[in-house]
């Protein structure tokens, strides 16, 4: 019989979820980046400073090691806001070099072997597509910044012979914060800048410039104009202003300290919209080429 005689009927039975669809895609993209064992060299150097925090709260809250070592002045020693923003600060940065690795291998792989059309033939959309790729980047980078973070902060309220935890509530928040903050707007960078380059050494270099080159424009155009407002480009000052406001540190980083709240969270919006623009407009069913 020919094919056109033949009676097509919509498929009618059981549909698997949405969420199910979505988590096809976080497991394989969760798998895909763990794959390299540069992500696990990458990973055991990013858990190097988390140990060496874990030895120096260890000897703050030990009355031996510290009548040893530093002779009793438990200020040398000190636990509290201002040590977590440096832990905040060195495992975020981490995760800026985890993020220039993994995520090119998320999205750059799909384009340069030109899989999305056979992706997306599937019932999953767009927007399913890019949140399972995100939810794989996120899940990485939770591993860098705020679990072991929290996980620290729960360890000096246990090593501590007082009682802290409940006296510094507003670090831990401010550790969940700034880490979640942080990691979606790398996240949402990430995706969208690999998206954009089928070659993953040329997405890598371009994540770090995304951010290490906007931040000297802003520096050079704050020092001529002598203006606080070009600041607003320079994301490693936005961000240390916002995560030491967030743990309550006052002292820490001058530099940009009269940027105001709203402005600095107006702009990390606006990155994070331009992002979902550039990913609008590359991820596709189809590819158009210009002869």
């Amino acid at each position: 019989m020919s094919v056109f005689k033949h009676e097509y009927r919509a498929y009618t039975g059981r549909v698997t979820p949405l969420l199910s669809r979505v988590g096809v895609l976080v497991r394989y993209g969760f798998a895909e980046a763990w794959s390299s064992k540069i992500t696990v060299a990458l990973f055991t150097l990013s858990m190097l400073p988390v140990l060496v925090y874990l030895i120096v709260i260890y000897l703050a809250n030990n009355p031996v090691a510290r009548m040893v070592i530093m002779r009793g002045n438990p200020a040398n020693l000190a636990i509290g806001a201002a040590f977590f923003l440096k832990v905040l600060v060195s495992q975020c940065w981490l995760a800026l070099v985890v993020t220039a690795w993994i995520a090119p291998r998320l999205v750059s792989f799909d384009l340069s072997d030109n899989a999305l059309p056979i992706l997306l033939s599937h019932p999953i959309s767009r927007f399913g597509y890019v949140f399972g790729k995100f939810i794989a980047l996120f899940s990485s980078l939770s591993l860098v910044t705020w679990i072991p973070c929290l996980l620290l902060f729960a360890y000096q309220g246990y090593a501590s012979p007082k009682p802290w935890v409940a006296d510094n509530l507003q670090v831990a928040g401010g550790l969940l914060g700034g880490s979640v903050v942080w990691i979606v707007l790398l996240s949402m960078l990430g995706l969208a800048l690999s998206s954009w380059v089928k070659w993953r050494v040329v997405a890598t270099g371009i994540i770090f410039a995304a951010v290490f080159v906007p931040a000297g424009v802003g520096g050079v155009a704050s020092a001529i104009l002598r203006t606080k407002w070009g600041l607003l480009l320079n994301l490693p000052v936005m961000m240390t202003q916002l995560w030491q406001r967030l743990l309550g540190v006052a002292e820490f980083n001058r530099i940009g300290k009269d940027l105001p709240n709203a402005a600095i969270v107006a702009m990390l919006l606006l990155i994070c919209f331009a992002c979902v623009v550039m990913l609008n407009a590359r991820i596709r069913a189809r590819e158009v080429v210009r002869g």
